[in-house]
């Protein structure tokens, strides 16, 4: 497996996969094409936002994951979270997910962060990986209110 960085020149190749991953665990909002675009474009260019990795196996990209930073003083202060994390479908099941995740765990941490955070829609099958990598649940609720539209 091959941990690719995310470049700008990239931006339409990581869309197809985000509408794949759309399609197989939608987001809680819509997902609209633009407003993403604007926003990964904004990361890749302010590398203090995030960083972003395709997930290449057998000399083809099956995946990628998005590490993004918030700061915390419950947890410590600067804290990563897995954005968003996809392997298609067909690469499911052979340990990728396991690696990719170990990659990010590793790359948060030079990066100085104290903790890593994720999301996960209930009943997502990859909820057992990411208990068996060490995440917690909290039983807390995820609560939203937008600033924009």
């Amino acid at each position: 497996m091959i941990m690719r960085s995310i470049q700008l020149e990239d931006v339409a190749a990581l869309l197809v996969m985000m509408r794949a991953m759309q399609a197989d665990d939608p987001w809680s909002v819509p997902f609209v094409e633009s407003r993403t675009r604007e926003a990964v474009e904004l990361m890749l260019r302010n590398p203090s936002y995030g960083q972003g990795w395709f997930i290449e196996h057998d000399g083809r990209c099956v995946g990628y994951i998005i590490l993004s930073f918030d700061f915390s003083l419950e947890y410590g202060g600067r804290n990563a979270w897995v954005d968003e994390f996809f392997i298609e479908r067909e690469s499911r099941g052979q340990g990728l997910g396991a690696q990719a995740l170990e990659f990010f765990e590793q790359t948060a941490r030079e990066a100085g962060a104290t903790a890593i955070h994720l999301e996960v829609n209930e009943g997502n099958r990859a909820i057992e990986l990411y208990r068996r990598r060490g995440f917690e649940d909290h039983h807390r609720y995820l609560m939203t209110k937008w600033l924009v539209k």
